[in-house]
């Protein structure tokens, strides 16, 4: 699930909040009640887990042997 995060329109309370991406967005902060825009994010970063990548991960396609011509 995505992170968005969101800022209250009265309070300036800054917050982060996990949801669906089709889940509506939040309406009201969770401190004053008061009216939340959600704001525009970076964008989620490419996370790499485990013991890590090597060249033999992405095999290349193997190539035929070019053909001689026939004179």
């Amino acid at each position: 699930m995505p992170t968005y995060d969101y800022r209250c329109a009265d309070c300036g309370h800054e917050f982060e909040r996990f949801e669906a991406i089709t889940a509506k967005p939040l309406r009201t902060c969770p401190l004053c009640e008061g009216k939340v825009k959600r704001l525009i994010g970076a964008g989620g970063a490419v996370i790499f887990r485990g013991n890590g990548f090597y060249c033999n991960d992405y095999p290349k396609q193997r190539r035929e042997p070019e053909k001689k011509e026939s004179e």
